[in-house]
């Protein structure tokens, strides 16, 4: 059973930076790819990053440039260094495999961008 513990989210003002961590608590991470997840109020959880196994990445276009999706599975955590962050990158960020095989969310991290 893996379980996922999404971290490092905050407060942060626009342009600012912020760097999450999602701890497995298996080596999942040199198996499966991985993603970071996001849901905004009002609206659907979207994949935002992703990162396979041999270190491909992905993302989606609204991110490009401004975050990136790394791992280490000695430490059987992926992360997600987020600068230049905007007020739309507000919502609750969470880590799950890509495609996403269990249904078993964690509580995720909640990133707000405010000034």
């Amino acid at each position: 059973q893996v379980q996922l513990v999404e971290s490092g989210g905050g407060l942060v003002q626009p342009g600012g930076s912020l760097r999450l961590s999602c701890a497995a608590s298996t080596r999942i991470l040199s198996i499966y790819a991985m993603g970071w997840y996001r849901q905004a109020p009002g609206k659907q959880r979207e994949l935002v990053a992703s990162i396979t196994s041999g270190g491909s990445t992905n993302y989606v276009d609204s991110v490009k440039g401004r975050f990136t999706i790394s791992r280490d599975n000695a430490k059987n955590t992926v992360y997600l260094q987020m600068s230049s962050l905007k007020p739309e990158d507000t919502a609750v960020y969470y880590c799950n495999t890509n495609p996403v095989i269990s249904p078993f969310w964690g509580q995720g991290t909640q990133v707000t961008v405010s000034s």
